[in-house]
This record gives structure tokens, sequence and C-alpha cells, in this order.
């Protein structure tokens, strides 16, 4: 079983990713701009984290790795949605 400070560390992780994702996403649409530096970096963290969040399931009990799960749909979308629109 993951350990609740592990969970509240990759919780907030996945926070910090997501708000800096979508950041990068809100000023690239303004500026009609999708291959600055700080966008791929967005797009990097954002597959660093999904990682981070399959390794943590490993050692998740059920509970864990459903909220683990919602995490990781979370990020899928706004890094599907990134990646669509910096096409």
């Amino acid at each position: 079983m993951a350990t609740r400070d592990s969970m509240d560390n990759l919780m907030q992780q996945v926070e910090d990713t997501i708000r800096f994702a979508e950041e990068q996403y809100k000023q690239s649409s303004l500026q009609e701009q999708y291959n600055n530096d700080n966008y791929t970096q967005a797009l990097q963290q954002l597959e660093d984290t999904y990682q981070d969040i399959a390794k943590m399931a490993i050692s998740a009990n059920a509970q864990q790795r459903d909220q683990l799960h919602r995490m990781r749909l979370q990020l899928q979308q706004l890094q599907n949605t990134m990646i669509l629109e910096g096409e």
C-alpha cells in the first residue's frame, strides 16, 4: 500500500503540473504559438507525472488506484488537448 504522504505528494505534483500546463496552454492559445519552450516543458511534465502515477499504482490499494486512475485521466485529457491544439 502506498503511504498517505506519498499519495499526498503525488496529488500535489499532479495539481502543480496541471496548473502549469493549463497556464502554458492558455498563453500559447493567446499568442497562437504552440512550439515555445514552456509549452514543450509543460507537455513533458504531464508525461513525467503520468509515469509517476503509473509507478505509484503498483503499490496502491484499491481506493488509491481509483484515485490515481482519475488523476491519470485528467492528465491525459489535458495532454491530448495540448497535443491536438499544438499541431
